[in-house]
């Protein structure tokens, strides 16, 4: 009796940590996608909010929000052992993303300028690159 018991409780513990591991590469996929759409757009909206202020207030918006999405990221803290690697090499890069978002946004307001000059679009693919190692968690 003791030893189905051993068992199940095994089986239990691993059946949860194949959960958690799921659970945590669909929450960081997701945020990997936004980053990739926003890398793939962004170039076309910076170009068009040089001449247009509701594409600019657009594009402030998104960069707000991928703010408060890399923090988000980077305050996880159930990071599954097998992820542990992968997510410290995303918290690294998000942390470099993090500091270009915070240089073109001054007081939440768009600095057109400085974001000409950033590196946010460059980090933002290379934080994006990541996505295939975070998919061989779900394999």
């Amino acid at each position: 009796m003791m030893m189905i018991t051993g068992s199940l409780l095994s089986g239990c513990s691993m059946l949860g940590e194949v959960n958690e591991t799921l659970d945590y590469a669909n929450t960081t996929m997701s945020h990997l996608e936004n980053l990739n759409s926003f890398a793939e757009e962004a170039p076309q909206m910076v170009q068009a909010a040089m001449t247009d202020s509701e594409m600019k207030e657009e594009l402030e918006a998104q960069l707000v929000t991928i703010q408060q999405d890399i923090e988000e990221f980077i305050s996880l803290t159930d990071i599954p052992e097998v992820a542990e690697n992968i997510h410290q090499e995303l918290v690294t890069k998000n942390e470099a993303l993090l500091a270009e978002v915070n240089k073109v946004l001054d007081n939440g307001q768009l600095a057109l300028d400085k974001l000409e000059n950033s590196e946010l679009l460059t980090t933002a693919q290379e934080v994006s690159s990541l996505m295939t190692q975070v998919e061989g968690l779900l394999e």
